[in-house]
């Protein structure tokens, strides 16, 4: 067994333990270093990231291989990857990059395809003067999307 597939073995059966948690991203450079970012459908606290870490720590021999381990939750400002915290973040306001364009939206919905974005703007009446709201809605397929952060706003 190579050392990134125990890591990966070790880091799924961590997961198993907290159902609410899930892998974002697992990393193993040239030197050995493992970078590992969760996030759950819950959020993410230290403990789950201490507990995750103990997994791995307890069952690899550092005499075996030399490594380093960072086991951290996803940031506000980390670029969602996976349908699950698509569906996590439903309620919140997005900032979607397509190829195209870039909207600033509240995600509506999120299913094993696309997001639903809707979003409201003011535009010049089709008739007279002057500026209406309009309400906008759209799907955005995944394949589409180059990138989504969630936009953190204050009250």
């Amino acid at each position: 067994m190579t050392f990134r597939e125990k890591i990966s073995s070790l880091l799924e059966e961590g997961l198993q333990q907290k159902p609410s948690l899930f892998l974002v991203d697992l990393t193993i450079t040239e030197a050995f270093k493992v970078i590992i970012t969760l996030d759950g459908d819950n959020g993410v606290n230290l403990q789950d990231c201490i507990d995750v870490s103990r997994v791995i720590e307890n069952n690899v021999d550092r005499e075996e291989q030399d490594y380093s381990l960072e086991v951290a939750s996803a940031g506000v400002s980390t670029p969602l990857k996976m349908v699950r915290q698509y569906r996590k973040n439903i309620g919140r306001t997005l900032k979607v990059k397509t190829a195209t364009e870039t909207l600033e939206a509240k995600l509506e919905d999120a299913n094993d395809e696309s997001i639903t974005l809707s979003w409201t703007a003011r535009e010049p009446k089709k008739i007279g003067k002057g500026k209406e709201t309009v309400e906008h809605k759209r799907e955005i397929p995944y394949s589409e999307i180059k990138e989504a952060i969630v936009t953190i706003i204050f009250n």
